[in-house]
Parts: structure tokens; sequence; C-alpha cells
């Protein structure tokens, strides 16, 4: 049965117009009036939907009682990347989205060969959107990875609130003497991994990232590229949850 996200709050025995890009994809399948799929609003619930009428403007749906999913993380996982290049970022926030991340935020260090600001980081920012829902109606989730706003990682950092015992803070680093198998079964409600660019993060930037409760953490004798560490540790972090 087709899986749409729909931008907009669902609400038992309504009918409605579903949004364009909804819209298209039941085109595409040429569903039928009486065809069932599950809509979800990102809210945790899976909408049984009927389809009541189809054009080439619009598609009708009638929206059934709701059902409670439950495909999280036990423990919610945030991942702060600093962009790859290459649109390597794409393929981070598609398997990220699958493997349970709560939300992706995307920074420039000093290293940064990827830099935006302004409309194209605006516009890359509601791409990578388009790329966690697509993720999140493949695989099953009712929940939509967020994505942040681009910033530099000095910013980011600034904003942070105070390290607490509820939230561990990894910065994955090639040189830390502690590997990451030590701290994976560690208990918290969240984690926030800190990942840095192709020429990883300088040594000012780490230890600004200390400064924030960031603990150093290395991912083994082999040296991963950017887009695959922070990919590496949420595997990890998620098959332990199971």
């Amino acid at each position: 049965m087709p899986r749409l996200y729909v931008d907009t709050p669902l609400t038992a025995s309504a009918e409605l117009s579903l949004p364009a890009g909804a819209a298209r994809h039941v085109q595409v399948l040429r569903l039928q009036p009486g065809a069932m799929l599950t809509l979800f609003d990102g809210s945790g619930m899976e909408w049984p939907a009927e389809v009541l009428a189809m054009t080439r403007s619009e598609v009708r749906v009638h929206v059934n009682a709701p059902l409670a999913v439950e495909r999280e993380l036990k423990h919610a996982v945030h991942l702060a990347v600093v962009m790859p290049a290459n649109d390597r970022m794409d393929g981070i926030v598609e398997k990220a989205t699958e493997l349970g991340a709560a939300a992706v935020q995307p920074l420039m260090s000093e290293r940064s060969v990827l830099r935006l600001s302004g409309d194209r980081a605006d516009k890359k920012r509601a791409h990578w959107r388009g790329v966690a829902i697509a993720a999140a109606e493949q695989c099953g989730r009712a929940r939509v990875t967020d994505i942040g706003a681009v910033q530099t990682l000095t910013q980011w950092l600034a904003a942070l609130p105070p390290a607490s015992s509820a939230q561990r803070r990894w910065l994955l680093s090639p040189t830390a003497a502690e590997p990451l198998s030590r701290r994976v079964s560690e208990t918290g409600d969240a984690t926030l991994v800190l990942s840095g660019p192709e020429g990883g993060l300088s040594h000012i930037e780490e230890a600004a990232a200390s400064a924030k409760g960031f603990v150093s953490l290395n991912l083994g004798p082999r040296i991963l590229r950017a887009d695959t560490a922070p990919l590496a540790v949420l595997g990890a972090l998620a098959l332990a949850s199971v």
C-alpha cells in the first residue's frame, strides 16, 4: 500500500484534497476510486485513507481513524554534520532518515569545501527536506528527520545549551584515543554526534566542541569518509536500540 507524507495535520473522517506532491504520486500510480493508501503528517501516526476521486488537477481522499506506530529509535539521535562536497549530503540525509535520526544539522567549518548562504542555503535545506520525506515514505517512519538551517560550526556551538547528563555528546575524530565501542552501550535520553568535513576539524574547533561537553571518539583503524562516519555511528546506535 502506498505511503505518502502530507504537510498538513490530518484528522479522522475528513475529506481533503491531497497536496500537489502526494497527488502526483497517486496520479502516477493510477490509483482509482476505492483504492487504499497510507498517509502520515509527521506526528507519529499513520492514517489509512481511501481515494474518492482523481482528476488531472486534484486527488480527493477520505481519511480513516489513525493507527499508532512506533518505528523510532529508543533514544533520539541528532547528527551535526559539516557538509561534505559533491552532493554527498543528499546521501547522508537519506540514510540518516532510514536509520532513524531525529535531526540532521548541516554545518560549515574552517576546512569546509561546500559553503552555502542566503537563498542557496535555503534552497538546499528545502531540497534535503524533500529527500528526508521521500526516505520516510519508503522506510515506514511516521516522523520525518528534521533538517536544520545551514550555519557555521562556531555559530552552532555558541547556541548550544550547557551539556547535561540527559544528552551524550560525541565528536568523531580519527586522532581520539577512545573508541566508539566503549560508549555505544551507555544510557541516555539522546545522543548528539558531531562529524567534521573531508579535512577534519581544526584543533581550535575540536577544543571548542570539547568545551561544550563533546567527548572525542575514534571509529577504528580505518579513516572513514566524511559522509560515511556519521552514518556508521548512527547505524551502531540503531542496532544497539533493537
